[in-house]
């Protein structure tokens, strides 16, 4: 109870500890022995199951037929100090803060199947992804189809029909049949990639993701927990 209250709603430590009636370091010592429990939980499904492995969910995705949605979300941490080696690694060109990435990879649903590949918010989506081995996965898996955003042009250019991407930018001056068309087809792939983007909101509802304020090499951890959590609740709807 302890460690679902401190990742659900941030509460710290020493109010933890008035609140429960115990000490300080009984309240850090819990949380550091069950949040790891809970971050190798691994994502249900409704057959009892759990996707632990970005491997897991391809393998599960090619024999059930399921349709994968990919997208990336960055959580803001503390900067790291003066002088630190890889101090701007954290610094996200797309918000200009300090943030960590995750990956998020959820069904038509929008249940939680996998979220890793956690690095320095510098580094690209793409680039995150394929560091997982996501290339390899798509090769061995050639019926899986994976839905993501325009941050992912690069992997769907190396496996196209099987990664789908909004479609590119016209160029200024084409016909208005053609806008038309564009923006057909760019909302269309919009609301079928959608449901990841529900998932990434489930984990922000979580006061530790909003932002993360304790030590960066406990954000993994931090994350998978609450991602694990999160898609037990998913498959009981």
């Amino acid at each position: 109870m302890i460690t679902l209250a401190h990742l659900r709603l941030g509460v710290p430590h020493e109010a933890l500890a008035v609140a429960f009636g115990v000490d300080r370091s009984t309240v850090t010592r819990a949380i550091g022995q069950v949040r790891p429990l809970l971050a190798g939980r691994g994502f249900a499904r409704p057959s009892g199951v759990r996707l632990r492995t970005l491997a897991d969910v391809f393998a599960y995705a090619a024999a059930e037929g399921v349709t994968l949605r990919l997208d990336a979300t960055e959580i803001r941490v503390r900067r790291p100090r003066v002088g630190r080696p890889g101090r701007k690694a954290f610094v996200s060109g797309k918000v200009k803060q300090n943030t960590i990435k995750a990956t998020v990879v959820a069904d038509e649903y929008g249940a939680t199947l996998w979220c890793g590949g956690h690095r320095p918010g510098r580094m690209h989506d793409t680039t995150a992804a394929r560091v997982e081995g996501i290339d390899a996965l798509l090769d061995a898996h050639p019926q899986v189809t994976v839905l993501v955003d325009a941050g992912y042009q690069g992997l769907a250019k190396a496996h196209p029909g099987q990664v789908v991407a909004p479609p590119l930018k016209l160029r200024p001056g084409a016909p208005p049949a053609r806008q038309t068309a564009w923006e057909a087809e760019r909302k269309q792939q919009s609301s079928q990639r959608i449901p990841v983007e529900h998932a990434i909101a489930e984990l922000k509802w979580w006061r530790q993701l909003q932002r993360f304020t304790g030590r960066r090499e406990l954000l993994a951890e931090t994350i998978d927990a609450v991602a694990g959590l999160v898609s037990d609740r998913m498959i009981t709807w």
